[in-house]
């Protein structure tokens, strides 16, 4: 996930949100937060599909297009390179800058996941339950990403096994011959791979064990778990990191690198692309055909182009970053009024940008903020259910 810094406080004006008990009487603010497993009423300015028919499938049509765009991109700067540059499979295999050594490789596999355990744990869970804590139940809710779908919890879990498929080098069943997690086995470190693992094993079920959906129990204890969870995982990798530079047999080291490109990376970025693919398809039928069913469909396998993505999301380096590609596809929140205005006009051209990627950029941040699998989300979910055509 990518946050959009320049609309969080522009889009929080945009909704109000009445915290309501399961009775569904309003919870005013008071003294003691309210319980986790209070419902939560969203009273937004929404968009329908009924209202904006004409322009509503091509909007989502123009959105998985660009969705498959930025996948094929993914895919082929890692395994062939873009525009007569070298593959970026063979840059991290051969450590060529900015690495220096198979050692600063593997530096960087555990950097990945430290920044995505400590992003689950204080950002996409965290923050809303900071605010959530201070009263701001508004902003707390809106703060939940994939909210609209009801998907948080999964992809929140699948997060940190991008974290256990790069440890161990694992990818859909499939074990690579040579992992950090073999190494530290064969080297006298076997605690710390047990302690790693275990620390993976405990944040997924902690992840999962939170009360969903997450937007509509965002102050349960559960929650707290969850966040407790991941901030030990992100120490133990802590520890671990601080011993790779003191690994040793670039042979040895060379090969997890490479085991980690072949069978984590490249496999994980072509089940995106194949998704994204299957993605565009069946928004392009939705088009052609708006429906309940066609609905359906496409949010079924939206659900199902969120998992490579969010398994990805511990290697977030390289093309993904260096081309804009994760905010480009996984911007957070969204500009919903914009959205709306992207649906009145039937003007697409707003979605794309040009140029060197610069994330202080805010005409690209815009710009990005109305494609990718948010707005798709928004566009073919409702209330963690698919839309339908009258509404």
């Amino acid at each position: 996930m990518k946050q959009n810094i320049f609309l969080i406080g522009t889009i929080a004006l945009a909704m109000t949100v009445a915290s309501c008990s399961n009775d569904n009487k309003t919870v005013e603010p008071q003294d003691t937060m309210p319980e986790g497993t209070a419902d939560v009423t969203i009273n937004e300015t929404d968009a329908n599909f009924a209202d904006y028919r004409t322009n509503w499938c091509s909007y989502a049509a123009a959105v998985s297009s660009r969705l498959k765009t930025d996948a094929e991109t993914l895919y082929k700067a890692w395994n062939e390179g873009l525009d007569g540059e070298e593959a970026y499979q063979t840059t991290f295999k051969e450590c060529k800058a900015p690495y220096t050594s198979p050692n600063s490789c593997i530096e960087q596999i555990v950097d990945g996941c430290i920044d995505i355990s400590n992003e689950v744990g204080e950002s996409k869970i965290g923050d809303p339950r900071d605010k959530w804590e201070n009263k701001k139940y508004t902003e707390a809710v809106y703060a939940v990403e994939s909210w609209y779908s009801y998907h948080s919890i999964q992809d929140y879990a699948n997060n940190i096994r991008s974290i256990q498929n790069a440890f161990n080098c694992t990818y859909k069943g499939v074990q690579g011959s040579h992992s950090i997690a073999k190494y530290l086995q064969a080297h006298g470190q076997s605690d710390l791979a047990s302690q790693v693992n275990a620390a993976i094993t405990t944040t997924i079920n902690s992840i999962e064990g939170m009360a969903a959906p997450f937007r509509s129990h965002i102050g349960n204890p559960s929650v707290v778990t969850a966040m407790e969870a991941c901030n030990t995982l992100k120490n133990v990798l802590k520890t671990l990191k601080s011993r790779v530079e003191g690994f040793e047999g670039e042979t040895e080291l060379k090969a997890i690198v490479a085991d980690y490109v072949d069978v984590v990376v490249l496999p994980t970025y072509k089940d995106l692309k194949d998704a994204n693919t299957a993605l565009h398809v069946a928004v392009q039928a939705l088009a052609a055909n708006p429906t309940n069913v066609t609905f359906e469909q496409a949010a079924a396998t939206w659900m199902a182009a969120r998992q490579p993505w969010e398994m990805s999301e511990g290697f977030l380096f390289g093309p993904v970053d260096e081309l804009g590609l994760d905010p480009n596809m996984d911007s957070w929140p969204l500009d919903q009024d914009a959205i709306k205005n992207v649906l009145a006009s039937g003007d697409f051209t707003g979605l794309d940008w040009s140029g060197d990627f610069d994330e202080e950029n805010e005409s690209i941040a815009e710009a990005q903020s109305i494609r990718g699998f948010h707005t798709l989300e928004f566009l073919l979910f409702k209330n963690g259910q698919p839309r339908r055509i009258d509404n």
